[in-house]
């Protein structure tokens, strides 16, 4: 894959949960920010699918968005954030960040940083607790919101669940773009034939 240069990656700050310059915009204060009470942080990583978002120009136009994380030494983060450009065929974009939990007595308050000296937050608002299925992620402003799957779709009971927890926490619903992303068929089980004498 080719490498992007510090140019392109500019536009990507905000890709999946990075929001970058989530204290650089005006947003309501009266959000609730309350986060999980417990994490697994081993067991949340891996991948995530990218379900809805509020859309904003570092992602815009984005689809098949997906996060990868995983534990490096020393209990920090390797965030891998990409998606597409338009359609599932357009530039395959990613960026590379680290992330880490600042104050341990909050495990689901997180920052994320891409480059020295700038850090966002990430905050993980609400989380399927046993299987860590699904995930609604914020940030201290309400400008940004992710619903995210460990799948490419989620059923429409847990969507409506996250929709009325959001909506509760008093985020404006109506802004929520639902990222397109592949569905991933299964592969058909190939039976071999039994040897012939």
């Amino acid at each position: 894959m080719k490498r992007l240069t510090l140019t392109a990656l500019l536009p990507l700050c905000a890709l999946l949960s990075i929001p970058l310059l989530s204290g650089c915009r005006t947003g309501k204060t009266d959000i609730d920010t309350h986060t999980v009470r417990k994490l697994d942080i081993r067991k949340y990583m891996g991948t995530w699918y990218e379900i809805a978002r509020f859309d904003h120009r570092f992602e815009r136009g984005l689809v098949g968005v997906t996060a990868e994380y995983s534990l490096l030494p020393g209990g920090r983060i390797q965030v891998n954030n990409s998606g597409y450009e338009k359609t599932f065929d357009g530039r395959h974009k990613t960026i590379t960040g680290k992330a880490y939990q600042p104050d341990p007595l909050e495990p689901g308050r997180l920052k994320v940083s891409f480059f020295p000296l700038v850090s966002a937050d990430y905050y993980i608002l609400e989380l399927d607790e046993i299987h860590y299925s699904y995930a609604l992620i914020g940030s201290s402003s309400d400008q940004y919101l992710w619903i995210l799957s460990r799948t490419a779709e989620l059923p429409e009971d847990t969507k409506e669940h996250l929709l009325e927890r959001a909506k509760a926490r008093g985020y404006d619903i109506s802004r929520l773009y639902w990222t397109p992303q592949q569905k991933i068929r299964p592969v058909p089980e190939i039976h071999s034939s039994p040897a012939i004498p």
